[in-house]
């Protein structure tokens, strides 16, 4: 006989919001979850990776106030306990997690891999537990591209690079995406020789072209990038790897030597480890799980949310799917997820944020007006010397509503916030030129970019 629960959520990370909200509810709740505790974010995502890069940023920031008349010199880098700080930061918060989940009434916590078996029903650790409401957040993993010889190294991925004790004196990454640029910055800081060998003709193709160009210029001041570079090949040789990548300039073949090599090209949804077919629920031709505005499946009273529906991989947008999926699965009255508004950031150096459209989408089904302020058209920009970080506004002709805003320089991520908040809110420009904003400060920067919208 199944044990039977009112609601069964899979995946400790987004999850947890479904399981907190059913549990104020006072339903018995089953929580499944493969380990480790904490899901992508807290063990080999957001987390980990952010205390690395903040060790970076300084170090890169000492190295720039040259420009400042600074001399900065940065004697020496424990690439060893930085990398160790972020190991315990990271057990620390899993195993007080861990503990906490034990301890929940009316909460039943099953560490282990689950299966669907038949409809509403799942397998774990031998046990059977079925409920007629299931939330999956079920995560994701590390996409491997299909490499000659890639089985026969010991190649890094974001996950298992958190594992370094010896800093690689070289590093070739493979890939151009949020994760590739962020740990190119990282170890380029700590001082390993970084090339970049991205497919794709520009770094980062869903951000603004321009954003894309700035990145690339500035990531070359500190390391080695290719673009439209396809690897084919790679080998061992004389304890170091070899990358064998076509140029597609010129269909040319080279060759690419470093210590190590980190596998940066996407991710894959965990959804087929989960024989989610058994209870109805179909997938994608990508293997994320199908779901409508309401984050449901194709199957009623299953919801997926995060890495799992593979919308939009970040986790405060996954958290929000959480949220909007247990209003769902817990009330009559239902809710729409709604992305319009949902921002991301890079957080590599140049730190880059975003959020909505770009300008070659937004101009298909608008009319549209664009601005861009580089940093240093406001006073703190200038006395910064940020000479070439811009900002850039897309804003609806006839609403003055903001389609998109793209933001490379400093402070990026904290900076879009305000044109986030008025995205949602369903503002228009003047809800942020007519608030005061202190002079001199980066705020300014937002204020600027929309006094200078003018016809596409």
């Amino acid at each position: 006989m199944a044990e039977k629960y009112d609601v069964i959520v899979i995946g400790s990370g987004a999850g947890m919001v479904v399981v907190e909200e059913a549990l104020a509810h006072g339903l018995k709740v089953a929580l499944v979850d493969k380990g480790p505790t904490g899901g992508t974010c807290l063990n080999t995502g957001c987390i980990p990776s952010k205390m690395l890069i903040v060790a970076a940023d300084r170090i890169v920031e000492a190295h720039e106030s040259k420009k400042l008349g600074i001399s900065a010199e940065i004697k020496s880098i424990d690439f060893k306990f930085i990398m160790e700080r972020m190991r315990k930061n990271v057990a620390s918060y899993r195993d007080r997690m861990t503990k906490g989940l034990s301890e929940v009434d009316g909460l039943r916590f099953y560490q282990g891999e689950a299966r669907f078996i038949k409809d509403y029903t799942l397998e774990v650790n031998g046990k059977t537990i079925s409920a007629n409401k299931i939330c999956i957040a079920s995560g994701s993993r590390v996409s491997v591209p299909p490499i000659k010889g890639l089985e026969k190294i010991d190649y890094l991925t974001n996950e298992t690079l958190l594992q370094l004790k010896e800093k690689p004196e070289s590093l070739i990454i493979i890939g151009g995406g949020y994760v590739a640029v962020e740990y190119s910055h990282f170890f380029a800081a700590m001082g390993t020789r970084v090339t970049i060998l991205e497919m794709a003709n520009r770094l980062i193709l869903s951000e603004e072209p321009a954003i894309s160009e700035l990145l690339k210029k500035r990531l070359s001041q500190r390391m080695t990038v290719h673009t439209s570079a396809l690897v084919e090949e790679i080998r061992r040789q004389d304890g170091n790897c070899v990358v064998v990548a076509k140029d597609a300039d010129s269909v040319a073949l080279k060759e690419y030597t470093a210590e190590k090599v980190l596998v940066a090209v996407g991710r894959r949804s965990n959804a087929d480890l989960l024989n989610v077919a058994k209870t109805g629920v179909e997938t994608d031709s990508h293997g994320y799980i199908k779901v409508n505005d309401f984050m449901e499946t194709t199957k009623k009273n299953i919801y997926a949310v995060g890495d799992a529906n593979g919308q939009q991989m970040f986790t405060h947008v996954a958290n929000r799917e959480a949220s909007v999926a247990a209003n769902n699965l817990l009330h009559d009255v239902k809710e729409k997820m709604n992305y319009g508004a949902a921002p991301h950031a890079v957080y590599s150096h140049p730190q880059i944020a975003s959020v909505g459209r770009t300008e070659e989408t937004a101009k298909k089904d608008h009319s549209i007006l664009v601005g861009i302020a580089r940093y240093a058209e406001i006073a703190k920009g200038e006395a910064m010397m940020e000479e070439d970080s811009f900002a850039k506004a897309i804003v609806d002709k006839e609403t003055d509503k903001i389609l998109g805003f793209h933001i490379i320089g400093p402070n990026a991520p904290e900076l879009i916030q305000e044109v986030v908040d008025t995205m949602e809110s369903g503002g228009t420009i003047s809800n942020i030129m007519s608030g005061m904003h202190i002079h001199p400060a980066l705020s300014e920067l937002a204020q600027q970019a929309l006094a200078n919208l003018a016809e596409d």
